[in-house]
């Protein structure tokens, strides 16, 4: 099975083909092919693993973004006791829904 470790965002996916991940917002509309070249490490589905430092040089990741969207509510609740002070603040985390088309070591 061919794989990679992938950093965008600040953080790090493992991926592989077809697979289907949420990660921080890109500025990119549905549709739309990316590239993903913060490769960490490449696995090729035989015994051949190239790990980066800190990238794989060559390698990158195709993707096609799905959807563009907002994650669950969360409830911010702030207040101080005694003094009179609470503070009520939701927010929903914007997501960017891509699907991995190819992997390029």
């Amino acid at each position: 099975m061919v794989y990679a470790i992938i950093e965008t965002g600040g953080k790090q996916y493992k991926v592989s083909e077809g697979s289907v991940l949420k990660i921080e917002k890109l500025e990119a509309e549905p549709g739309e092919k990316i590239t993903l070249d913060r490769v960490l490490m490449f696995h090729d589905g035989n015994s051949n693993i190239k790990i980066g430092s800190p990238l794989v040089e060559g390698a990158k990741v195709v993707a096609e973004v799905v959807e563009q969207g907002k994650g669950p509510k969360i409830i911010v609740y702030k207040y101080k006791r005694r003094k009179n002070y609470h503070k009520k603040q939701g927010h929903r985390q914007p997501y960017t829904k891509i699907k991995i088309e190819r992997i390029e070591g």
